[in-house]
């Protein structure tokens, strides 16, 4: 850190506090007083020659569905803003990001329940896309990658079951990291899906991802080294993620393979039969819809008309869904998880675009109809990777134009190594 930590958090929060700016609708809680202590606790600390660690002094914001002793968890909602008792203590990633010294400024704003790749919210606004501020910023991490694009913070912890962290990263021109879900004790996240869940940062870069991530899975934050690149397998996935590509899309992800091969990136043709079993177990209703009635039901019944119209009919239809087609989609799942190791395993990782469209507009998502073809577009790519319990970052895909992002893909607790990869593609498409 090139300056001190109280200088930057007040950077952040004169950019939260800007009533031109985005800071009203990313950020629903600011703890600045709070911060200011803990910035200023980190200084006297870097003076006295002692850090707790590489996020010492780091400006971060969490996402409105984590549990903060002595409030109530809003998950993006009002009924749980009016219902839910306050938090007794700290999620477990948030402990631990607290025990390393991070200054946490805000919570910030998300769809809510999380059950949407869009990021709008009819309760508390939708914060604007930084790239054009009438375009949706992605989802359910919506004021997190708003805030950490706008540099309100340095790092936004959000959770990814769909493609939360990685689809607002690639539409607001960021890194998202979802890790093998494992890793990060979910524990005081509201949940969405029991069995999709993971707990994952985005920032403006690979290293500030890195040591996040591994202060919040309990490990040694060491520096991420970027891999060479020549040499380096990557298995380019062609089918169902290449389909109905955007023209922005269809050009820069095509132009960012030839950049690699030209580095010398051995890059091969993968078209996974997996894929289509996947698309035909999820067929019979998916995972989280079923597991969020059962999370929402009493509150579907009691309060149904308070929640979001979006959110509401994807919960509905897992009430729908019959137990037996819920247990053979979970055996089937396991079986298809081990498949899909092996699969990886000739790989260094797998690649494809993080979304297969740019963002579309806030107006033109208000059309129910549009939004739900917009929405499944968005997580289409991404929730490859929670169906298959692997790992993957997102970067942003260079060119002139509205962001969009290049998905790396590895195998579940390949983590660190594919922090490495990213790094080095990252610097090639810096270059």
């Amino acid at each position: 850190m090139t300056q001190f930590s109280r200088d930057r958090l007040e950077q952040a929060l004169l950019r939260i506090a800007d009533p031109k700016g985005e800071g009203a609708r990313a950020c629903l809680t600011v703890y600045a007083e709070a911060a200011r202590g803990a910035a200023d606790a980190a200084d006297a600390r870097a003076r006295a020659g002692v850090t707790l660690g590489a996020l010492d002094g780091a400006i971060v914001s969490i996402k409105d569905l984590f549990d903060v002793a002595g409030e109530p968890t809003r998950a993006g909602s009002k009924v749980l803003a009016d219902e839910a008792n306050p938090a007794t203590a700290d999620a477990p990633a948030i402990r631990r990001l607290r025990q390393a010294g991070a200054v946490i400024v805000a919570k910030t704003n998300m769809t809510e329940y999380a059950f949407s790749g869009v990021g709008m919210n009819p309760h508390y606004g939708t914060p604007g896309n930084p790239a054009d501020r009438a375009r949706i910023p992605g989802g359910s991490t919506a004021g997190g990658a708003v805030a950490a694009a706008d540099g309100m913070c340095e790092i936004a912890i959000g959770t990814d079951t769909g493609g939360s962290t990685r689809i607002p990263a690639a539409m607001c021109g960021i890194v998202g990291f979802k890790p093998s879900r494992q890793r990060v004790p979910t524990d005081g996240a509201f949940p969405l899906s029991f069995s999709l869940d993971s707990i994952g940062p985005m920032a403006r870069n690979v290293a500030d991802c890195g040591r996040a991530d591994a202060v919040m899975a309990g490990e040694e934050a060491t520096p991420v080294a970027p891999a060479p690149l020549s040499g380096l397998r990557l298995g380019a996935l062609q089918g169902l993620v290449l389909a109905g590509i955007d023209a922005t899309v269809g050009r820069r992800y095509p132009a960012a393979l030839d950049r690699l091969a030209k580095a010398g990136v051995r890059l091969t043709d993968e078209k996974p039969t997996l894929i289509d079993a996947m698309v035909e177990t999820n067929a019979l209703g998916g995972l989280a819809p079923p597991e969020a009635f059962l999370i929402h039901r009493d509150r579907l019944a009691r309060r149904g008309g308070d929640i979001d119209p979006n959110v509401r009919a994807r919960i509905a239809r897992g009430g729908e869904m019959p137990a037996a087609d819920y247990v053979d989609s979970v055996r089937r799942r396991a079986e298809l998880v081990r498949a899909m190791d092996g699969a990886l395993a000739d790989c260094d990782a797998f690649v494809w675009p993080t979304t297969p469209i740019v963002a579309p507009t806030i107006a033109e998502m208000s059309d129910p109809k549009v939004f739900a073809i917009n929405n499944g577009l968005l997580l289409r790519n991404t929730a490859i990777v929670n169906f298959f319990d692997l790992c993957a970052i997102s970067l942003p895909l260079p060119g002139d134009g509205l962001p969009c992002g290049l998905m790396l893909v590895g195998r579940n607790g390949a983590d660190r190594r594919l922090f490495r990869l990213a790094a080095a593609v990252e610097g090639l498409f810096a270059g």
